[in-house]
């Protein structure tokens, strides 16, 4: 994954180590190819004083979790972090640290177990953060249940549109923002994680745009400053969320059961491209009967990310294809089918990727037999 997208980054420091001005909107391109989005559009929000998060918890210690934890214990070592982890996993994490661009870190790791039981005195976690893959979000959140607290914020960097809500009905928690990781290149192998752009983490209130952002979204934009994590917080996240879902579930997908790079997609009269078209104008028209305005113009802002790409990277979903690793599939077609029948709206082209990516996934099962 090749990252397109350089940070943006301009509220003001800190006044003081326990409070922070809330949050400040700003707006900043984003060109990554997995993570693209088009519109980030923001309003300066307000500038009471909140308090600083001091405890996170983190599950899926992957390429972009171990990325931006280790940012926060480089940049802010007053915060407590911690990964949610047992077994053998634990277990090898505290033996082995993760690498991150050639500095081992050494993170703390706790169980899933009620952190009372620990002797944790101040459980539950202040922030939790998900940086799962999708199928292994149910696991995830059984893991984090414990650190997740009445006031505990929520962020769930996963790919899709459906992981919040999954989340916020397993936890009951009222204090699930929407998220998304964007423009960071990290790859993981084994405990080693390279990256040459963290990218951002954008996220903001499930609210109508233009909305004034909620305590939480201040909060945890106050430790994103303090912990020197790029960040961004769009007028209308559920519009930037669904533009995200619109680049994936055309690229990945199709590029997954062709086994392409983006080579394939750049040619104007390619067919990879028209059937990438295709699959995305049905995500539109979904969007659209839920009230979410995309259109025309975000399929020419993505074709002008697409464009400049190097023809021979491949998006993660190929890869995964290619290595016969479980895919996504489940958050993007997998998605989507259900929802336009619920809503009247046709999505063949969706129907035949999902049944295609589940085909290929049975094969491999077949064979590993």
């Amino acid at each position: 994954m090749t990252d397109h997208d350089a940070p943006a980054h301009n509220a003001p420091a800190a006044p003081d180590p326990d409070s922070t001005p809330a949050v400040e909107r700003h707006s900043t391109p984003a060109v990554e190819p997995d993570d693209a989005r088009a519109h980030g559009t923001t309003a300066e929000g307000p500038q009471t004083p909140v308090p600083l998060p001091r405890r996170v918890a983190l599950v899926g210690l992957g390429a972009i979790g171990a990325a931006y934890l280790c940012r926060m214990q480089d940049a802010a070592p007053d915060i407590e972090l911690a990964v949610i982890a047992d077994g053998a996993r634990a277990e090898r994490i505290r033996r082995d640290g993760v690498t991150v661009n050639g500095v081992l870190h050494h993170l703390p790791v706790v169980s899933p177990d009620t952190p009372a039981a620990q002797g944790t005195p101040d459980a539950p976690a202040d922030v939790v953060l998900f940086a799962v893959k999708g199928a292994a979000l149910p696991q995830a959140i059984e893991a984090a249940q414990a650190w997740i607290g009445p006031d505990t914020i929520v962020l769930s960097l996963l790919n899709g549109i459906s992981s919040e809500s999954d989340i916020r009905q397993a936890t009951g928690s009222a204090h699930v923002l929407l998220s998304l990781a964007i423009g960071i290149d990290a790859v993981r192998v084994g405990s080693q994680v390279t990256y040459t752009s963290l990218g951002r983490i954008e996220f903001g209130d499930d609210a109508p745009a233009g909305t004034a952002p909620s305590a939480d979204v201040a909060r945890v934009h106050a430790l994103f400053e303090h912990a020197g994590v790029p960040h961004a917080v769009p007028d209308d996240m559920r519009r930037a969320m669904w533009f995200k879902y619109l680049v994936n579930s055309g690229i990945n997908q199709v590029s997954a059961v062709l086994e392409a790079p983006y080579r394939a997609f750049q040619r104007p009269d390619s067919p990879a491209r028209r059937v990438m078209l295709a699959a995305q104008r049905e995500v539109i028209a979904v969007a659209q009967a839920r009230g979410v305005p995309l259109d025309e113009h975000d399929l020419d802002a993505w074709l002008a990310v697409l464009d400049g790409l190097g023809p021979d990277s491949r998006t993660s979903m190929a890869q995964d294809v290619a290595a016969h690793r479980p895919t996504e599939v489940a958050l993007f077609a997998g998605t989507l089918v259900p929802m336009g029948a619920e809503l009247g709206v046709p999505t063949p082209v969706g129907r035949t990727l999902l049944d295609l990516i589940r085909a290929k996934e049975a094969l491999w099962e077949d064979a590993a037999r």
